[in-house]
């Protein structure tokens, strides 16, 4: 039997599965058309400090059918619900908000009773939604975040990523900045893969299902996650890890988290997913 045909339901990465930080993988969105061609449910899973709405522009401009995926259920969106639900009750109406993302992005609190102010040292919640690696390093981020801890300022983490695929290659992710404010003695609330609330969030769009496949391209995050929440587990070969050998591979796999099957890519071709 073909292993998509093992499975009812999908929660499917972006970036490294779908995306290389460029554009799309070759075969990547006849796969996810194939998927739901048979029946199948799909949810994409996403450490995207963005939400639904902008992640699925993206995709279908870069030639994905937006018919072939019920939604993208982002760590950003994940947040946002969780945020919402909390203004009133420890988060005080109006509080001022420092929002990191890429591409200037705001979607973390559109709509949100909270004032979005420019710099995080005159904040009462920080949200680090993406990571600008590619202009600012390490140091720059700690400048900007140590009055904020000092202060003992709340954080979201809302894209755990440690890395992440740019065309400039991989660069540190928006989870090394929050780690950066751990280590300034901040708090942070961490949202996306492979903590529960995105699990949780992702199998409730699903529905009632038993026969449940992750896929994504990260031990540590997606197959580590998906495997706390039950799930069964696929790998791909492309995106964060595509340069280790096979021994390599296994060799992080067994220091992290190890999948049940291990894929070449997300195309509908490869011999160990159809």
């Amino acid at each position: 039997m073909s292993l998509a045909a093992q499975y009812d339901a999908f929660l499917i990465d972006q970036f490294g599965v779908l995306l290389d930080g460029t554009g799309a993988y070759q075969g990547a969105a006849a796969a996810l058309s194939s998927l739901t061609g048979m029946g199948k449910q799909v949810v994409l899973l996403s450490n995207s400090g963005k939400r639904a709405a902008p992640n699925a522009a993206r995709l279908t401009r870069l030639g994905f059918d937006r018919d072939s995926y019920i939604t993208v259920m982002s760590s950003g969106e994940a947040a946002f619900a969780e945020i919402k639900g909390r203004i009133g009750q420890d988060i005080a109406p109006g509080a001022a908000v420092w929002v990191h993302a890429r591409d200037g992005d705001m979607s973390a609190v559109a709509g949100l009773d909270l004032t979005p102010v420019d710099e995080a040292a005159a904040a009462d919640l920080l949200i680090i939604a993406g990571s600008r690696a590619d202009e600012f390093d390490r140091a720059h981020y700690r400048r900007w975040l140590a009055p904020a801890a000092q202060r003992g300022v709340p954080a979201f983490c809302t894209n755990p990523d440690i890395k992440m695929l740019t065309p400039q290659g991989q660069r540190f992710g928006a989870g090394v900045i929050a780690q950066l404010y751990e280590e300034l003695g901040g708090t942070v609330e961490w949202v996306g893969k492979p903590y529960p609330l995105i699990y949780r969030m992702g199998q409730a769009v699903l529905g009632p299902s038993e026969r449940i496949l992750c896929i994504g391209d990260s031990p540590e995050h997606d197959i580590a996650g998906g495997r706390a929440a039950g799930f069964a587990t696929a790998l791909v070969r492309t995106g964060l890890h595509a340069g280790l050998s096979e021994d390599a591979l296994l060799e992080h796999c067994r220091a992290t988290a190890m999948p049940d099957f291990i894929i070449p890519s997300f195309c509908w071709e490869g011999p160990r997913w159809h």
